[in-house]
């Protein structure tokens, strides 16, 4: 689907974000830099431009979306933080953290964005792009990563005109991504519970908590419940080629992706991409999203991903992977 809009790319120069958060305030759609993945932007307290939003990325309206707020101030006025939610804000923001907390009475959010829970998920990103925008727009912003729903996350400009093109109406390019897993999502209920592994690893929160993060409950990563967070849903993160997990070797028409030394019988794939060639967690989750890109882009029959170590960011991939896969 397209909309006849022309989606305009502009560097991440001082007029042009002052450009995007005014396009922001008009209702628009934009897209641009987290230190994660990119973000598809509108007013978090504007319900027709989030209902422009779910559109755009063809986003079922049960799945809520993350608020991105430049300080801790102006996360207070839309969250209600308890003690072990100000430790891991005050210890992980700005950052890859999301925390999920419930609403404020006067929570300035449209339902809309929130997908009528009395929760809100919000995040304080490090990017300086997203900063400056947030900066200069003064509100919240809901800013889910910026492609077609349930496709491959966007790590570049480019990534996001070729999902997004004619869809929305301006991306900020501020070059790659750093990161390159979305954030990882801890809901402060009674006892704080890891909803979704991403760019800070696990073992950092409960090193600031003291205590194991709670898993969440089986049936909740059910595609017919409503999620408690973005990016639940049990198909996501995925390519349009079937991928296949914990590869141990290769049969005829396979692309490799591929972690560490690879497999014995690589040269029979018709194309490998090394997610880190010396077996490095951080470097591979900043290439995972673009390479499974360009392997799908070969049409093969299927992508052959190798096994992950699944400590660290190696449980944010892993879990990006077998969404993919699903």
């Amino acid at each position: 689907m397209t909309t006849g809009l022309t989606t305009e790319i502009s560097p991440a120069g001082e007029a042009e974000l002052a450009g995007a958060a005014r396009a922001l305030a008009e209702g628009r759609l934009v897209a641009f830099p987290t230190e994660t993945v990119y973000g598809l932007g509108a007013d978090a307290t504007n319900a027709d431009a989030i209902a422009r939003l779910y559109q755009a990325k063809g986003r079922p309206a049960f799945n809520p979306l993350i608020s991105h707020v430049a300080d801790l101030a102006a996360a207070e006025k839309i969250a209600r933080f308890d003690a072990p939610a100000l430790a891991l804000a005050r210890a992980f923001w700005p950052g890859p953290l999301t925390l999920v907390l419930p609403k404020t009475r006067d929570c300035a959010v449209a339902e809309l964005a929130t997908a009528g829970l009395d929760t809100i998920a919000i995040r304080i990103p490090s990017h300086p792009v997203a900063r400056a925008i947030l900066d200069a727009f003064g509100k919240p912003v809901v800013a889910p990563s910026a492609n077609i729903s349930g496709h491959v996350s966007p790590t570049t400009a480019q990534h996001v005109e070729s999902d997004l093109a004619g869809r929305i109406d301006l991306i900020v390019d501020g070059g790659p991504v750093e990161v390159g897993v979305e954030s990882t999502i801890v809901g402060c209920f009674e006892e704080p519970m890891l909803l979704r592994p991403g760019g800070l690893p696990r073992e950092e929160i409960e090193r600031v908590l003291g205590r194991a993060l709670l898993q969440p409950p089986s049936d909740v990563e059910n595609d017919s419940a409503q999620p408690l967070a973005p990016g639940m849903l049990s198909s996501h993160y995925a390519p349009r080629t079937r991928v296949r997990l914990n590869a141990t070797d290769i049969a005829p028409g396979e692309v490799l992706l591929a972690f560490g030394s690879p497999l014995k019988d690589a040269e029979r794939a018709a194309a490998v991409m090394n997610l880190s060639e010396r077996g490095d967690l951080n470097e591979a989750a900043t290439h995972l999203f673009g390479y499974l890109r360009a392997l799908d882009a070969r049409m093969a029959q299927t992508i052959a991903v190798m096994p992950i170590p699944n400590h660290g960011l190696g449980e944010a991939i892993n879990d990006r992977l077998r969404r993919a896969a699903a």
